[in-house]
């Protein structure tokens, strides 16, 4: 069997139920060549992660996924290789969490106009440490420690999810822009699950402005899926990734996808590193 690589994983340091280091134990059980550790809007767990991909043999990729929203869709930009120690592109990331703060205080404002009793400081006890990350999953975690929904299903399904009674989505940065803070700091930039957006136009459209790849293989992409944007990726001279979107389990159910159960050939991870190189050659 070739050898694989997982690029779309999350961890404790977002919404993730693993740690960074068992992400990458999991990866070495799964036979994997590589594991990308992609928070969002965050990179406070590359570093755990990195160190044990050295202990474990599992090459871990730097990375990240950034949120920012196009004509009122969230829509996700991974950054591979970036510069996960450096404080200036840090500084950059904790502007990001700060629209994130805002969206989940109004959304817990929303719930307490509906007479659930939740609170900002209650949901916020739940992610302790620098750099940490915190959203709707967290929010779903306290709807159902508070016996307001009996599964993060209907969490999200009632009042969490697009056009849901609590929803909110304020001001973020178009996917542009994230593409450019992901490139100016040396890294790569990939669109995460196009299939989820239902809007190849706007694929295009990045593509054009300057995306440099395309996530590919991902647990809600149906075949048809699969095979229209690797087309669209050949025709654009894209990179090709692929990620299960783990976030570990939610009960005894994986949170999206198992860990290594959509990947990327292990090559790809030599092409994203080739043009992080390359990028940060002309920097």
């Amino acid at each position: 069997m070739a050898q694989q690589a997982d690029l779309h994983t999350h961890t404790k340091a977002s919404d993730g139920t693993c740690t960074p280091t068992e992400n990458v134990r999991l990866a070495k059980e799964a036979g994997l060549a590589a594991i990308g550790i992609c928070d969002h809007d965050t990179i406070a767990g590359v570093a755990e992660a990195v160190e044990a991909g050295q202990r474990y043999g599992v090459d871990v990729v730097p990375g990240l996924e950034i949120s920012s929203v196009a004509d009122g869709q969230d829509i996700h930009v991974l950054g591979y290789f970036i510069p996960y120690e450096d404080p200036a592109f840090e500084a950059e990331l904790e502007k990001l969490r700060e629209t994130r703060h805002e969206r989940n205080r109004l959304i817990i404002e929303r719930l307490q106009q509906l007479g659930i009793p939740i609170t900002l400081e209650n949901v916020y006890k739940r992610k302790a440490g620098e750099g940490k990350s915190i959203g709707r999953p967290h929010i779903a975690e306290e709807l159902i420690e508070l016996g307001a929904v009996a599964t993060m299903e209907e969490a999200f399904a009632k009042y969490l999810a697009t056009g849901a009674q609590a929803y909110v989505n304020p001001p973020r940065i178009h996917p542009k822009q994230a593409i450019q803070l992901i490139k100016q700091a040396g890294g790569v930039a990939v669109l995460a699950h196009p299939g989820i957006y239902h809007d190849d136009q706007l694929v295009e459209e990045l593509a054009v402005f300057g995306l440099d790849g395309i996530e590919v293989w991902h647990p809600d992409h149906t075949e048809e899926d699969r095979q229209r944007y690797a087309e669209l990726a050949n025709r654009y001279g894209l990179l090709k990734t692929g990620g299960s979107d783990f976030h570990g389990w939610r009960g005894d159910e994986p949170y999206h996808g198992e860990l290594g159960s959509s990947n990327a050939p292990a090559e790809t991870v030599q092409q994203l590193r080739d043009i992080a190189e390359q990028r940060r050659q002309l920097r």
